[in-house]
C-alpha cells in the first residue's frame, strides 16, 4: 500500500512538472516577436498619420500626400524591402488605429510623452520641437501673461492638449479654449480674429509662417520642449528595431541631412546625435 502510494505521488510529481513546462512553451509562443517577419511577408508598411499636418505630412496641390516623415519612411521602407502605405487617420484615435492593426505605426510629428510611453513602443526621438503660441503680427499679446481673458485655439488630440493642460495657471487664466480637426483650421480662424492666440508645435508653425506669407509670429516665451519619435505596438520591438536602424543607416550616409534641408530648411534631425 505504501509503495502504490509513492508511485501515485510520483506520478502526480511528474503531471506537474509537465504542465508547468507546458504553461512556459504557452507563454514563450505569446510573446514571440513576429512583428518584422509580418510586415516583410505582406510586403507593406502602413503608415498612420495626420494629413494636414505640415510639413509633417500633408496634402499638396496635386493631393498628393509629402512631407518630411513620409520621405523618411518611404526612404526607409525602400531599404528594409516593403512598399510603404500611407493611411491618414483621424488623430483622436490613433492609438486604436494602431491597436486593433489598422496601422503598423504613427509616424507624424508625434511627441513623446510618459502617458503615451505606457500604452506604446517608442524609437529613441528623431526630431526636437517646442509647443510655442503663435499670434497675428499686429497683436497685442507678448507673452502668456498677456493671453488672460483671451482665447486660445489648438488641434484636438494633439500634444498641444496636453502642454496646455499641464500649464494650469495659464490655462486658468484663458477666457476659453477651443480644439479643432486640425491645426491648419485653427490658424485660418486666428486669421480671421476668431480666436487670439493658436498654441502649435514649432515645426508646424514655422512652415505655415513661411509657406502663407500670413502677418502671423510666435512668441519667445514657449509651453515647453518635446521631441518626436515614431510609435509601435507595444510587443512590436523587431519592426521597431528594424526601422530605427534603418533611420540611422540613412543619417550616416547624408541622407537623413538632405531630406531635412528640402522639408525643414535645414539639418535638424537628432538621429545619431
Amino acid at each position: 500500500m505504501k509503495r502504490i502510494g509513492i508511485v501515485l505521488v510520483c506520478a502526480l510529481i511528474a503531471a506537474g512538472t509537465v504542465f508547468a513546462g507546458g504553461k512556459k512553451d504557452a507563454a514563450a509562443v505569446e510573446t514571440v516577436d513576429n512583428s518584422l517577419e509580418t510586415i516583410i511577408s505582406k510586403n507593406k508598411l502602413v503608415m498612420g498619420l495626420d494629413d494636414s499636418f505640415p510639413p509633417m505630412g500633408y496634402r499638396n496641390e496635386n493631393n498628393e500626400i509629402v512631407g518630411y516623415d513620409v520621405e523618411l519612411a518611404k526612404e526607409a521602407a525602400k531599404r528594409i524591402g516593403v512598399e510603404l502605405v500611407l493611411q491618414p487617420i483621424d488623430w483622436n484615435a490613433k492609438e486604436q488605429e494602431l491597436n486593433t492593426g489598422e496601422i503598423d505605426c504613427i509616424w507624424n510629428g508625434f511627441t513623446i510623452t510618459e502617458e503615451r510611453k505606457q500604452n506604446l513602443l517608442f524609437t529613441p526621438p528623431y526630431l526636437k520641437n517646442a509647443q510655442v503660441i503663435v499670434v497675428k503680427g499686429d497683436s497685442p499679446v507678448n507673452s502668456l501673461a498677456d493671453l488672460a481673458g483671451k482665447t486660445a485655439g489648438t488641434q484636438a488630440g494633439s500634444s498641444s492638449v496636453g502642454a496646455i493642460d499641464s500649464a494650469p495657471e495659464f490655462k486658468a487664466s484663458l477666457k476659453e479654449v477651443i480644439e479643432y480637426k486640425d491645426f491648419l483650421t485653427a490658424l485660418m480662424d486666428l486669421d480671421v480674429g476668431g480666436i487670439d492666440a493658436v498654441v502649435i508645435d514649432l515645426v508646424v508653425a514655422n512652415d505655415n509662417i513661411n509657406r502663407s506669407g500670413k502677418s502671423f509670429r510666435i512668441l519667445e516665451e514657449t509651453l515647453g520642449d518635446e521631441e518626436f519619435g515614431i510609435g509601435f505596438r507595444k510587443n512590436d520591438k523587431a519592426l521597431a528595431d528594424k526601422v530605427w536602424a534603418t533611420l540611422l543607416e540613412m543619417a550616416q550616409d547624408g541622407t537623413v541631412a538632405q531630406i531635412s534641408t528640402q522639408w525643414l530648411g535645414a539639418d535638424i534631425s537628432i538621429i545619431g546625435k
